[in-house]
């Protein structure tokens, strides 16, 4: 035996783990490119097309296969063209893009998720407002309905920080009134007291 090299069964050994390795990871479903509040309804064993036309097998999830025309087996490739994929951009505002944009070398989610391939390093800019190289060179990557769903989170964001808002000011009114009725109470208990004074005198 060489110097250095280690002994056969130790590699082979070594080999068998890497395979069960891998074999593990490829089990668990990738859960990339779907919407956090939608990840229950990939948890069962065989999950409905959401447009109801058929169903498939976990195991099928993300296998780069189309099985439902509305791309709900394949939230995170590109194999559906009516796929959508959902960018997560933790520290910016979330959205969604056409899985035909999904590992296309081009950065569309400022978190850089809609790349894992390997093929382009995408930094994750979303704490700098997004990609601020491909915005200047107008690329576009969604389309209207994609644009309603962004504006919608907005309009829901907007709409927490109104309540946010009027709550805060809802208990700053409260606290007013409950001063201005304490203040109040103290004046006409001594304009009494000051009446009474006078009469006993």
């Amino acid at each position: 035996m060489e110097a250095g090299r280690p002994p056969k069964s130790t590699s082979f050994v070594s080999m068998i783990s890497i395979c069960f390795f891998f074999a593990s990871v490829r089990s668990v479903p990738s859960l990339i490119g779907v919407h956090p509040l939608d990840e229950k309804y990939y948890s069962s064993e065989v999950i409905k097309c959401k447009d109801g036309s058929r169903s498939f097998t976990i195991d099928r999830l993300n296998d780069d296969f189309c099985d439902c025309v509305d791309g709900t087996d394949e939230p995170g490739t590109s194999a559906c063209a009516r796929g959508k994929f959902y960018c997560r951009n933790m520290g910016s505002t979330p959205q969604f893009i056409f899985s035909s944009h999904v590992n296309d070398r081009i950065c569309d989610c400022c978190d850089g998720s809609d790349e894992y391939d390997g093929n382009i390093f995408c930094p994750n800019t979303c704490v700098m407002g997004g990609n601020i190289a491909y915005k200047s060179n107008n690329y576009i990557s969604t389309t209207q309905d994609v644009h309603i769903v962004n504006r919608k989170v907005k309009e829901e964001i907007t709409k927490e920080d109104l309540f946010q808002k009027l709550m805060g000011l809802k208990l700053v009114i409260v606290l007013q009134v409950a001063l201005t009725s304490f203040a109040v109470f103290i004046w006409v208990n001594r304009c009494r007291a000051r009446s009474k004074r006078r009469r006993h005198r």
